[in-house]
């Protein structure tokens, strides 16, 4: 299929044209979120299996650092796939993409466990983890500027909030895969082997999604610029020997991605991890409950990109992890007596009463709420900042830079404050912190984006 013309006016594409645009890129965005983030979810399982047994909170925090080792490759990943979305186009650069975090996904599901292979196991564990965080900085960037520069001006903060949904539904996905795999066969089965279903499941899904894209067109405005000879030919150092565009990229860092950044793995990841292994309720009540949270928060993220519409993206961001760097502390701390007022301890796990199970839900609805105010817009506002020809690079490297960097390693490092503290509480300190770093920064130098044309 041919790529469309560069003749092309955003403001005026029909909407059914858009919808195909966000249905595709969405698709695949949601699987590769979900091949992404099952690792998380399952992260107290997989420890079992591929770390010594005889330290669970050793193996456990090894896992975690693994984890967070996808997140340290996303900004390398931003710098590559940037590069080349910005020079050969962003349909191509996200189906490989696509393609990488699929194909490392399933391969987790063939690695022998510890005791089979020793430490080779959890070295195979880490480097297709860092594959996957690879995928990942190419793939945001690429779905975020393709559905942008396909939107109209003055809607853009709407339809680019779909984009932003399917980080949320991909975690979503993976807990309902989880739970149904896991009441198929059994709680014990699926600790020794089960586990693995859920990551063979992504070749599957990532071949309907291939073919989903492959038909795609490519951008119009990278087509117009490709046309007229402007595209850039080296997207790196042009985003970085450009004082103006390095100090926007440094405000929307600091000022915008890494309280989004702490604020969305928090509220969802972080609360799990919170739930299950600190405050001891069992595996599958705190999925239901992670769940149920995210069914509800899901649809404020288009909430509240469309309202960035209307009042701007600056308001709505910051105002989300002001109220996060607000509310945490009482929130977590509710949740900690919610279960030692309506939790039965049965085999080392809380058992909740259905009064405790809705009112934890509620308080992870609320942090999900933070979350999407602080994300929902974010996708707008980035491809508003930056210039066309290099936006794709400008974009990845600080957005993943600091989601990478500070908010995925959110759970990890939380978690070990928690560890070497002896408290409940103090990991939260680490996202309050950073939070409330942001909404300074932000508010002094964070310009407004609205409703700007995108520029060539």
């Amino acid at each position: 299929m041919q790529d469309a013309s560069p003749i092309f006016d955003n403001n005026k594409i029909p909407v059914k044209k858009l919808w195909q645009v966000i249905i595709a890129s969405s698709v695949g965005t949601v699987i590769e979120w979900y091949d992404f983030y099952i690792f998380g979810s399952l992260s107290a399982i997989i420890s079992l299996s591929f770390f010594p047994k005889d330290d669970p909170t050793a193996a456990f925090l090894s896992t975690l650092a693994a984890f967070g080792a996808g997140f340290v490759a996303r900004p390398f990943g931003g710098i590559l796939f940037g590069r080349l979305g910005d020079k050969i186009g962003r349909k191509y650069t996200f189906l490989l993409t696509l393609l990488l975090m699929g194909g490392s996904t399933f391969a987790i599901a063939l690695i022998p466990s510890y005791s089979e292979i020793g430490l080779v196991a959890p070295a195979i564990l880490l480097l297709l983890r860092i594959i996957q965080g690879l995928a990942l900085g190419g793939e945001y960037g690429g779905a975020a500027t393709y559905v942008a520069e396909y939107a109209p001006d003055a809607q853009r903060g709407k339809y680019t909030a779909y984009i932003q949904t399917t980080a949320t539904l991909g975690f979503f996905v993976s807990i309902v895969v989880i739970l149904v795999c896991q009441n198929l066969m059994g709680d014990a089965v699926f600790k020794d082997w089960g586990w693995r279903v859920p990551f063979a499941l992504s070749g599957i899904l990532v071949i309907v999604s291939y073919f989903i894209r492959r038909n795609m067109h490519e951008s119009p405005l990278f087509s117009k610029l490709k046309q007229e000879g402007r595209l850039s030919e080296n997207p790196l150092k042009e985003a970085f020997a450009s004082k103006a565009n390095r100090r926007l990229m440094l405000i929307a860092m600091f000022g915008a991605i890494v309280g989004q950044g702490v604020v969305w793995h928090t509220g969802q990841f972080y609360a799990q991890i919170f739930i299950n292994k600190i405050l001891k309720v069992d595996f599958t009540t705190t999925n239901l409950i992670i769940a149920a949270s995210l069914v509800v928060g899901t649809p404020l993220f288009v909430v509240f990109g469309s309202l960035s519409d209307r009042v701007g993206r600056k308001k709505i961001m910051l105002g989300g992890m002001a109220l996060a760097a607000i509310f945490y502390y009482p929130l977590f701390a509710w949740m900690s007596e919610i279960v030692d007022q309506e939790g039965t301890l049965v085999n080392d796990a809380y058992q909740l009463t259905m009064k405790g199970k809705v009112e934890l839900a509620f308080i992870c609805t609320c942090l999900v709420t933070f979350a999407s105010m602080a994300y929902g817009p974010i996708a707008a506002f980035l491809v508003e900042l930056f210039p066309t020809k290099i936006r794709y690079t400008s974009l990845s490297v600080p957005y993943h830079f600091a989601n990478g960097i500070f908010g995925g390693c959110a759970p990890f490092v939380a978690t070990w404050l928690g560890a070497v503290t002896h408290s409940n509480f103090s990991g939260i300190f680490y996202p309050i912190a950073l939070s409330a770093l942001t909404v300074i920064i932000g508010m002094i130098y964070l310009p407004e984006t609205k409703g700007r044309a995108l520029m060539d």
